[in-house]
């Protein structure tokens, strides 16, 4: 796998901006277990909001037609570049 020679691509990670889903439940678990030396007996409330996020999003379907670098793929694929 990998990338085409000479094919357009723009590095998403540039582009922060976007919040990741969960990242904040995620971080605060993990600073609750850094906290309490990996006890994650003294973690549940982080750890009840972090699954609960988690099962928030699983329903969501990911739309990969969203990506600029699909749309950049597909305007490549139709002008023959």
């Amino acid at each position: 796998m990998g990338r085409k020679a000479g094919a357009l691509y723009i590095n998403p990670k540039k582009f922060g901006g976007v919040m990741k889903p969960c990242m904040i439940e995620m971080v605060s678990f993990l600073n609750c277990l850094a906290l309490n030396k990996q006890n994650d007996d003294k973690c549940v409330r982080q750890k009840d909001l972090l699954v609960a996020c988690a099962q928030a999003q699983k329903g969501r379907p990911k739309n990969a037609a969203k990506t600029i670098n699909y749309h950049l793929q597909r305007l490549a694929r139709d002008k023959g570049i």
